[in-house]
């Protein structure tokens, strides 16, 4: 029988939400409606992420979740990256699985829907070069922060990392696609735009990068402002960081990912940067845009690791003082070179370091909220908050701003920050003197 409802659940990064949400689209263009609980619908997608240890049993047992109490279970289609890894395995472990499709086939969904409405069982995990983007619909509704992806897949080959298997190769979209998509998601109700991709400031139509991008994104009239995620040190150009000084729109916000404090542990990683190299791009960006708030990644108990090491790790975070952190322990993928190193951590090692990690970069990042206490801002309204008339938006700096106030949904509106905890800040709408 043909899916009449649709749920799709998506796991993992940025790039996961914006294929979730791509899929969406897709499905309900062929008339589908979305349902608000898996077990409700007719199809479930699992939009899985394989970057983490166990990804796989994981998505197994999702899967093994949405058999129902009657012995009857939806159409399940396996996407994303772990799909991806697993192929034609994923049916052999799951005959509950009716679709298997990888991140760049999933353009066809719909024909494998039909597909498997007729009793087959499709798996596409092709990679075409971003052959998808030219067949997904026009962006007809989009959040007041809106995903638009222009880069995929990773050429950097860390050595802890699975994304150039599941994602394939750096591909970069057309110019004119881009483009056409902005407009359309503005025209759809964003007022801000997150550009996305694996490596995205490696973003290149071979004679433009993402400076030249931002540039041009931020002439459209009614996109107020532009972030993009996630970037790699060896590709943050002079170029784009002289952007985020000279391009009102383009916030006041870098996500630079270093995973190391130490250059012994870097090099293991096939990181192409070094401490030094990773310092002084900080210290250009500082230099183009004082009030930048700075974002990492780190990897704590990667093969090898010393105490001495992971100290070095603290002592950057100190350097640095983040505004936020993401912080993950190591966990071998197979397939990479990593996961066969010798001398792997302790699982309990890795914890207590974890642990020591997260305090520190918290420490720094309730001090940068609490830098911002008295300073007037704009806040944009995304979401409504706990409270009657309370709703939360995003501060220039990416902090979640709690405010009283009537404004709706994609509203730009001024805020006095008067308090700050070690995750959001409350806002007082700010008092406008007439003239």
């Amino acid at each position: 029988m043909t899916p009449k409802t649709f749920k799709i659940k998506s796991f993992g990064c940025q790039m996961n939400v914006y294929d979730g949400e791509r899929m969406a689209e897709m499905l309900a263009q062929q008339g589908m409606t979305a349902a608000d609980d898996a077990l409700d619908a007719d199809l479930v997608v699992l939009n899985t992420c394989h970057i983490r240890e166990k990804a796989a049993e994981k998505a197994y047992s999702d899967v093994g979740r949405l058999k129902r109490e009657d012995g009857s279970k939806p159409m399940i289609a396996l996407a994303g990256c772990v799909a991806q890894a697993e192929g034609v395995e994923a049916k052999r472990r799951s005959q509950l699985i009716d679709i298997v499709v990888g991140p760049q086939a999933y353009h066809r969904l719909p024909d494998m829907v039909a597909q498997a409405a007729r009793g087959a069982r499709p798996v596409d995990t092709d990679m075409p070069a971003a052959a998808k983007f030219d067949v997904l619909p026009l962006r007809r509704r989009a959040a007041p922060s809106a995903f638009l992806t222009v880069q995929e897949g990773c050429d950097k080959f860390c050595t802890y990392c699975v994304v150039p298997y599941t994602r394939g190769a750096e591909i970069s979209r057309p110019w004119n696609d881009i483009i056409a998509e902005a407009h359309s998601l503005v025209d759809a109700g964003a007022r801000e735009i997150v550009l996305l991709g694996q490596n995205v400031n490696a973003w290149t139509d071979g004679s433009h990068g993402l400076a030249e991008l931002a540039r041009e994104l931020a002439t459209i009239d009614g996109l107020e402002r532009i972030r993009y995620t996630t970037s790699h040190p060896a590709d943050m150009t002079d170029a784009l960081i002289a952007a985020h000084g000279e391009v009102p729109k383009l916030m006041p916000y870098l996500h630079l990912p270093v995973q190391s404090g130490s250059n012994r542990i870097l090099k293991a990683m096939n990181r192409s940067h070094t401490v030094e190299t990773y310092l002084a791009t900080l210290e250009k960006m500082r230099a183009a845009r004082s009030d930048i708030a700075l974002s990492g990644d780190f990897i704590v108990g990667f093969p090898g690791e010393t105490d001495e090491d992971f100290e070095a790790t603290l002592k950057l975070v100190d350097d640095v003082r983040y505004a936020s952190a993401y912080s993950f322990k190591y966990s071998p993928r197979p397939g990479t070179p990593a996961a066969t190193m010798e001398d792997q951590i302790a699982r309990e090692v890795m914890d207590e370091r974890l642990q020591r990690l997260q305090e520190r970069i918290n420490t720094h990042q309730l001090a940068f909220n609490r830098s911002k206490v008295g300073t007037d801002t704009q806040v944009l309204i995304e979401r409504k908050g706990r409270y009657e008339g309370q709703m939360i938006g995003k501060t220039p700096w990416l902090q979640s701003v709690h405010v009283e106030t009537s404004a709706a949904l994609g509203e730009l509106i001024d805020v006095t920050l008067v308090q700050a905890g070690p995750n959001s800040l409350t806002g007082a709408m700010l008092q406008k003197v007439a003239a």
